[in-house]
C-alpha cells in the first residue's frame, strides 16, 4: 500500500518528470525522425495511385494522420482536464496546455490537406459538409481555449476554467467521428477502423499505417517538448515572482523626512 503513493508522487513531480522526459527525447526524436521518413518514402514512391483519384491519393497520407493526431491531442486534453478538476495532478494543466496548440496546428493541417483533397474530388475547396464542419468546430474550440489563457492573470483560475471549457468542448469528439453514420455527407466513411474490415487495399494501407504511427511519435515528442518549455517558463515566473516580492520587502521606506538645516515647510514658504 506504501508504494501507491510514493509512485503518484514520482508521477506528479515535474522535476521529476523533467529528469525522465530529458533522458528519452533523444531517442524519440531519432525514432519519430527515422519513422517519419520511411512512412514518407512508402507513401510517395511506392504505394500506387490509386484507379479513380491518381496521384492526389498522396494527400491521404498526409490528411488522415493530421486528423487523427487534431483529434487525439483534444481527447488528451479532456483527460487531463479531469485531472486538473477532480485529483488536482500538478502536470495536468501542464499537459493540457502544451497539447493545445500542437493539435490546433494538427487539426489546421488536416483542414487545409481536406480542402486542397476536395478540390479534384468534389469540385470544390469547402463544402459545409458535417465532418468537415465539426473539424472546423475543434479548430475554433482550440483557438478559444488558447485564447481563454492567455487572457486570465490568475494561472489558477485559468486552469479550471479552460479545463471546464475543455471537456464542453469534448462533446464534440463523438460528432467528428460518427458524422459520416449519423448523416448523407460528402466525405467518405470509415474506410481503416470498421465492421469487415478495412476498405483501402494492402498497399496503400501499410504505408497510412506507417504514416499515421510516425506522426503520433512526432507529436508525442513535441508534446513532451512543450510540458518541458511550460513547466521551466512556470519556474521562471516563480522565481521572478518571489524575487520581486524578496526586493519590496527589503527595500528601505522611502518616506522623506526633514534633512539637517532645512527650515520648516512654513518657514519655508
Amino acid at each position: 500500500m506504501s508504494a501507491s503513493p510514493s509512485l503518484w508522487t514520482r508521477l506528479s513531480n515535474p522535476g521529476h518528470f523533467l529528469r525522465w522526459s530529458g533522458a528519452l527525447m533523444p531517442w524519440l526524436v531519432a525514432v519519430s525522425l527515422l519513422a517519419l521518413c520511411l512512412g514518407l518514402s512508402l507513401s510517395w514512391f511506392v504505394a500506387p495511385p490509386d484507379y479513380q483519384q491518381g496521384e492526389t491519393v498522396r494527400i491521404m497520407f498526409i490528411h488522415v494522420p493530421a486528423a487523427w493526431l487534431g483529434v487525439f491531442f483534444y481527447g488528451s486534453m479532456a483527460l487531463s482536464a479531469i485531472g486538473t478538476l477532480v485529483w488536482r495532478h500538478p502536470l495536468a494543466d501542464v499537459a493540457q496546455r502544451a497539447a493545445a496548440p500542437i493539435g490546433a496546428a494538427f487539426t489546421i493541417i488536416c483542414l487545409v490537406t481536406g480542402s486542397l483533397w476536395g478540390k479534384p474530388m468534389w469540385g470544390t475547396y469547402w463544402v459545409w459538409d458535417a465532418r468537415l464542419t465539426s473539424m472546423l468546430v475543434l479548430f475554433l474550440i482550440y483557438c478559444g481555449i488558447i485564447a481563454l489563457w492567455r487572457t486570465m492573470e490568475d494561472p489558477n483560475r485559468a486552469a479550471r476554467a479552460v479545463a471546464i471549457l475543455t471537456l464542453v468542448g469534448a462533446v464534440n469528439l463523438p460528432i467528428i467521428k460518427f458524422s459520416v453514420n449519423w448523416w448523407s455527407t460528402l466525405h467518405q466513411p470509415a474506410s481503416i477502423l470498421r465492421m469487415g474490415g478495412s476498405t483501402i487495399d494492402p498497399s496503400m494501407l501499410y504505408p497510412l499505417l506507417i504514416m499515421i504511427a510516425a506522426a503520433t511519435l512526432l507529436g508525442v515528442t513535441l508534446h513532451l517538448y512543450a510540458m518541458r518549455t511550460e513547466i521551466l517558463r512556470r519556474r521562471v515566473r516563480t522565481l521572478t515572482i518571489r524575487e520581486a516580492e524578496r526586493l519590496d520587502a527589503g527595500a528601505p521606506a522611502l518616506v522623506p523626512g526633514p534633512s539637517a538645516g532645512a527650515a520648516p515647510l512654513g518657514q519655508a514658504l
